[in-house]
C-alpha cells in the first residue's frame, strides 16, 4: 500500500490519497510546465423535473437566478471581515470537538444513522455493539458525508423567484456518502456474508433529505421528495455511450447503483450532479485473472481495496464473465431530480468516465453550458465539457444539455496559456485505438493519455467565480520527486489552487497559480491540501481541506478574498482529529451554510466520539454542520 498523503487516514485504502498511480504515460507533467511558467511570470422554471425521451431531461428552473438576485444584496464592509480561529485558539483545545470563529455559531445535523425521515426506522447513534441492518441502512442517512447542495422549496407551495427570502428556511438537501471502512460500518475487518455487503452498499450513495429550520435549529422533516439512492438503486444511461456493448453484461442485469460519491454540483435547471470517484476499490476477483490494460488504467485489481464485496456479490467479481462489464458502469456523473422521487437517476456518459471528484457548471452568453471536472488521482487530468446547444434549445427538443456536447482535456503550456483538446473519435489518434465515440468516453483516461494531456497533482473540486474564472484545487501529490517553484517540498504535501480564464465555450485558456498552500505555513492563514471549493457572487472563495495540516491544525474551512491577490486565508471553522472538511452549500439568502465532517477520528472512538459527548466508546459519525453568523449576516463576511 502506498503512503497516504494524509498520515491521519490509516484505514481508507480506497480513498483518493492512497490509490497507486495508474498513469504510466510520459506526458509532460504540470510540474515541469509550471517550473518554466513561474520563471517568466509573477505568479453554473419549474417545480418538478420532467422526463423527456428515454434518457430523461430535467427542465430548467429558477434557482440559479434566485442565487444571483440575492447575491446583489452585498453587505457593506470588508469582504472577509470575521474574526478567524487563531492558531492559538485551535491549539488550545483537545481537537475532539470543532472550533468556529467567535463571530459564528454551528449546529450538528443528520449524522450517519439518522432516519431519512422521522419515524422511518430506528436511529443508530453510534452504539459500538450494534450496526444498522441492510433494511435500516437503506432508510437512514449514509456514511461518508461529502459533496452536497441545498434546493429551497416547499412540498405544497413549490418555489420561485417571488418570496425567495422565505425559502431559505426549508428545502431539500442532496448529500453524497462517499465511503466508510469495514471496521467503521460493520465493526469487523471484512464482510462475512451478503447481508454484510448490503449493509455497506446501502450506507453509501446519496441522500435526498428534506430539511427545515424550526425552533431550536435545522431538522430533517417528512416529505415525499426524500429518498435514498445507493449501490442497488436502478438508474439509466444517456448520451453517446448509453447503448455501448461495453456497458452490457452477459447476465443481462439492469444497471444498478452509484458508488464512492465524492464531490457534486448543481445544474442551472435545478438538478443535482453526483460524482463517482474511487469505484475501483469495490471490485476484485474471486479467481486468478489477467487484468486488461483498461482495467489497470482505472485502478482495478484482483484484491480490490479490502472491501471484499466480490466474495458475496457477483456484480463486483471481475473474474465472473457474466459480469465482465459491471465495472464500466461506474466512474460517471449521475443526475438526480431533487424535487421528484419518482424520477430515475441518469448517468450522463457525454461527461466521460474517470474518477470524478466534483463538477462546476458555467453558462455562456449564448446559453450553452460548460462543465469543469477533475480526475482525482495523482498525475491525472483536468476536463471540460461544452454543450452543443443552449439550455433552452435542449429543453424545447426534450434532450439534456449534458447529452449533446464535446468533452475536452487540458494541456497546460509554459507561457500561461492552455488548450482544451477534444476527445473525439474523429481524431485519427483516437480512431486508431477505439471503435466508436462511446468507447472513447468509457475509456476517457486512455484517450486523454493518447492526446498528451498534462498530468496534474490530484485535480479535485472546481468552482466558477464571480467573473467566470474557474478555480481548481490540486490537493497534493506524495509521489512528486522533483521540487519546483509551485511545489517546493518533495513530496508535495501542501497542494495549490489554479485559476483559469478564457470563456466557457472557448477551447483555449489562460492559467495562473492562485495560491500555493505551502506559502501559508507558519502564518495565521495556515492551510494545506485544498479540496472542497465554492466561490460566491461577491468574490469569496471557500476552501475545505483534506490532508495533514501544519501548525498543529486539523482539517478546516477557510475563506479567501479573490479580489485581493495579497489576501491570506481566514479560518472560519476547524474540525476534529483525523477528519476531513468537505462539501459546501448555502441558502439563497446566503445566511446559512452547510459543510460536512467526514470520517471523524477515522471511526476510532478512542480518538473522538463526535458528534456524541466524549465517552471513549461511542462510534464517531460523519455529519453535516450548519453554520450561521451571530449577527445574521452573509456567510463569509
Amino acid at each position: 500500500m502506498s503512503q497516504p498523503e494524509n498520515p491521519k487516514q490509516t484505514e481508507a485504502m480506497l480513498h483518493d490519497d492512497v490509490i497507486p498511480t495508474t498513469n504510466k504515460t510520459n506526458n509532460r507533467t504540470f510540474a515541469d510546465v509550471l517550473k518554466v511558467n513561474l520563471s517568466r511570470r509573477s505568479v453554473l422554471q419549474g417545480t418538478a423535473a420532467a422526463t423527456a425521451a428515454s434518457a430523461g431531461f430535467f427542465a430548467p428552473g429558477a434557482l440559479a437566478n434566485m442565487w444571483s438576485s440575492s447575491a446583489q444584496k452585498a453587505d457593506s464592509g470588508e469582504l472577509v471581515g470575521f474574526q478567524p480561529v487563531t492558531l492559538e485558539a485551535a491549539n488550545a483545545v483537545d481537537q475532539t470537538w470543532p472550533v468556529i470563529s467567535p463571530d459564528y455559531d454551528f449546529q450538528v445535523l443528520i449524522p450517519w444513522g439518522t432516519p431519512l425521515e422521522p419515524g422511518a426506522c430506528e436511529e443508530w447513534a453510534g452504539d459500538p455493539d450494534t450496526r444498522p441492518s441492510p433494511e435500516d441502512a437503506a432508510l437512514q442517512i449514509g456514511v461518508g458525508h461529502d459533496g452536497m447542495w441545498f434546493y429551497p422549496g416547499d412540498a405544497k407551495k413549490g418555489y420561485g423567484i417571488e418570496g425567495y427570502e422565505f425559502v431559505s428556511t426549508h428545502g431539500v438537501l442532496c448529500i453524497n456518502h462517499e465511503y466508510g471502512s469495514n471496521t467503521h460500518v460493520l465493526g469487523k475487518s471484512a464482510p462475512e456474508n451478503l447481508d454484510d455487503v448490503r449493509r455497506m452498499q446501502h450506507a453509501m450513495g446519496v441522500s435526498v433529505v428534506a430539511i427545515a429550520k424550526r425552533k431550536g435549529g435545522w431538522k430533517n422533516v417528512k416529505d415525499k421528495k426524500s429518498r435514498r439512492i445507493h449501490a442497488n438503486t436502478p438508474f439509466m444511461f444517456s448520451g453517446p455511450a448509453a447503448k455501448s456493448d461495453l456497458l452490457k453484461n452477459g447476465a443481462g442485469n439492469v444497471p444498478l447503483g452509484t458508488l464512492n460519491n465524492c464531490g457534486s454540483g448543481p445544474t442551472p435547471w435545478d438538478t443535482y450532479l453526483t460524482c463517482e470517484e474511487n469505484f475501483n476499490g469495490y471490485f476484485g476477483a474471486s479467481m486468478p485473472m489477467v487484468l486488461s490494460e483498461e482495467q489497470e488504467r482505472y485502478g482495478l485489481s484482483e484484491n480490490g481495496s479490502g472491501y471484499g464485496w466480490y466474495n458475496f456479490d457477483k456484480r463486483f467479481d471481475l473474474s465472473d464473465d457474466d459480469y465482465a462489464n459491471e465495472c464500466n458502469r461506474f466512474g460517471w456523473i449521475m443526475e438526480i431530480d431533487p424535487f421528484d422521487a419518482t424520477q430515475t437517476p441518469v448517468k450522463r456518459t457525454a461527461l466521460g468516465r474517470f474518477k470524478h471528484e466534483a463538477i462546476a457548471i458555467g453558462v455562456a452568453a449564448d446559453r450553452r453550458v460548460a462543465a469543469y471536472m477533475g480526475d482525482d488521482e495523482r498525475f491525472n487530468y483536468c476536463y471540460k465539457y461544452i454543450s452543443d446547444r443552449s439550455i433552452e434549445n435542449c429543453e424545447a427538443r426534450g434532450v439534456s444539455p449534458l447529452d449533446e456536447g464535446k468533452l475536452y482535456v487540458a494541456k497546460f503550456n509554459d507561457d500561461g496559456t492552455g488548450e482544451w483538446m477534444e476527445l473525439t473519435i474523429e481524431n485519427p489518434v483516437l480512431s486508431e485505438r477505439f471503435a466508436d465515440q462511446g468507447e472513447v468516453l468509457i475509456y476517457a483516461r486512455i484517450a486523454a493519455d493518447l492526446l498528451g494531456a498534462t498530468p496534474m497533482d490530484r485535480p479535485e473540486w472546481t468552482t466558477v467565480g464571480k467573473d467566470g474564472e474557474v478555480y481548481w484545487t490540486m490537493t497534493n501529490n506524495s509521489q512528486r520527486t522533483e521540487p519546483n517553484a509551485a511545489n517546493p517540498e518533495t513530496p508535495n504535501t501542501h497542494g495549490h489552487i489554479i485559476k483559469t480564464t478564457g470563456g466557457h465555450v472557448n477551447t483555449s485558456f489562460r492559467w495562473e497559480i492562485f495560491m500555493l498552500a505551502s506559502s501559508t505555513s507558519g502564518t495565521e492563514g495556515s492551510f494545506a491540501s485544498p479540496d472542497a471549493a465554492w466561490a460566491d457572487a461577491y468574490g469569496r472563495l471557500f476552501i475545505g481541506t483534506d490532508g495533514g495540516q501544519d501548525d498543529g491544525l486539523q482539517d478546516q474551512l477557510t475563506v479567501l478574498d479573490t479580489s485581493n491577490k495579497n489576501a491570506m486565508p481566514k479560518r472560519l471553522f476547524m474540525g476534529v482529529v483525523s477528519d476531513e472538511i468537505t462539501g459546501f452549500t448555502i441558502t439563497p439568502d446566503q445566511r446559512t451554510a452547510f459543510i460536512n465532517i467526514q470520517h471523524p477520528g477515522n471511526g476510532d472512538p478512542a480518538a473522538t466520539n463526535f458528534p456524541a459527548p466524549r465517552d471513549y466508546m461511542t462510534i464517531p459519525r460523519d455529519c453535516t454542520i450548519v453554520i450561521t453568523k451571530k449577527d445574521g449576516g452573509i456567510i463569509g463576511s
